[in-house]
């Protein structure tokens, strides 16, 4: 895309920043950081119906499941064309940008400009704003299920260890798991999307598939599934996250954003062999170009922060994240990751963050809905910086 067309993407879906109420926030957190500007559980659902209904029936809203101790996990539909995108934010509860972003996105989206009806006639969007909201009200990276629950609902895992995700002792990201346990969603996905978990994939391990055993994470396979049989596929999943302190390789500017389209190896190397039969759906290069969308339309922002983009870690083999199950369905992945958890930085430089998520995403549904985004040249992807854990000077 062109400085000139990244420019005027944004400033067609540009919208102020999102004020929210905060009423029902806690007083206090578990670490010191403040988080009264983050969008809250019952913040999340007025703002929703709200959207919904200034937007007289563009955008469309549902309930798709419940988390582990009953709250409503959402989805927000914009748009009538014929590829499909799915986006997905609070996995972890303490990375809360990717939510502020998408209510922002879904807005702009809606309004009455040529720039959105255009869009929305090429795209339909899915965004699940907060996929596990259990973890966001407690301001924590887990859910809330114990394992003995998990031993309920499937009685065949009685007499096996618990799985290699499931933390219950402990001080993890200043949340004491040893009195409040629960898994890492975000390990808890199987590109089998038909699995049932038996009791010898258990406890298994990270570079393993996962087992749906979450609510959570039954929830989006479930959206995922519903979207294949309408679309036939789903052409692009994006996850938003947040990650540490890091910094552009051969710099010492501290990253903002770090993207990634690789989870898995792919299925027709020795390496990824074990993924043989996902060959013919996994699509590398069109991650590829998606994340190049993203990385051109911030870099067109010029000298700014906006520009501290890099690659998050490469080679990886995550089959039971929510992005390498999905890869191998057929999906062009992308990857989020903006700088600082809440236990790390609360709502400092939050501004900028959500800024960030908002601009790499319209890069991404632009590219998408005009099909510039497969006019770009995946080898591309390689010369984007690699994340660096500390300065070079």
């Amino acid at each position: 895309m062109s400085t000139v067309g990244a420019l005027s993407l944004c400033a067609a879906l540009a919208m102020p920043a999102y004020a929210v109420e905060t009423e029902s926030k806690p007083a206090e957190h578990h670490h010191d950081n403040s988080i009264s500007g983050f969008i809250d559980h019952q913040e999340l659902q007025k703002s929703l119906k709200k959207i919904e209904a200034t937007s007289k029936g563009v955008v469309q809203v549902d309930v798709v499941g419940q988390s582990h101790k009953g709250l409503d996990i959402y989805t927000a539909r914009v748009g009538t064309g014929d590829k499909v995108l799915l986006v997905q934010s609070e996995i972890h509860g303490n990375e809360k940008t990717g939510t502020v972003a998408i209510l922002s996105l879904l807005k702009s989206l809606s309004n009455n400009s040529k720039q959105a009806k255009k869009i929305r006639e090429e795209v339909t969007i899915v965004f699940m704003p907060m996929m596990n909201p259990d973890a966001s009200e407690g301001d924590k990276r887990r859910n809330s299920l114990t394992w003995s629950e998990v031993v309920e609902d499937y009685p065949q895992l009685n007499d096996v260890a618990p799985s290699w995700n499931y933390l219950d002792r402990g001080i993890s990201q200043s949340y004491d798991y040893g009195a409040n346990p629960g898994f890492d969603v975000n390990r808890d996905f199987n590109p089998d999307l038909n699995y049932v978990p038996e009791e010898q994939d258990f406890p298994g391990a990270s570079n393993k598939p996962g087992w749906f055993i979450t609510p959570e994470a039954q929830t989006s396979r479930d959206v995922y599934k519903s979207l294949q049989d309408e679309f036939g596929n789903v052409d692009v999943f994006v996850d938003l996250h947040h990650q540490g302190l890091y910094y552009v390789g051969g710099t010492a500017d501290p990253v903002t954003l770090s993207l990634s389209a690789q989870f898995v190896p792919s299925p027709s190397s020795p390496e990824g062999s074990k993924y043989a039969e996902y060959a013919d759906k996994y699509n590398y290069d069109f991650s590829r170009q998606l994340n190049l969308a993203a990385y051109n339309e911030l870099q067109s922002y010029g000298n700014s922060k906006f520009t501290n983009i890099s690659l998050y870690s490469q080679g990886l083999d995550l089959p039971g994240t929510a992005l390498g199950s999905y890869a191998l369905n057929g999906s062009g992945t992308v990857l989020f990751e903006v700088r600082g958890q809440t236990q790390m930085m609360g709502q400092k430089e939050k501004g900028q963050l959500v800024k960030s998520v908002e601009r790499g995403l319209s890069g991404i549904i632009e590219g998408v809905a005009d099909g510039s985004v497969e006019q770009l040249d995946p080898e591309a992807y390689e010369d984007i910086p690699l994340t660096s854990y500390s300065p070079s000077f």
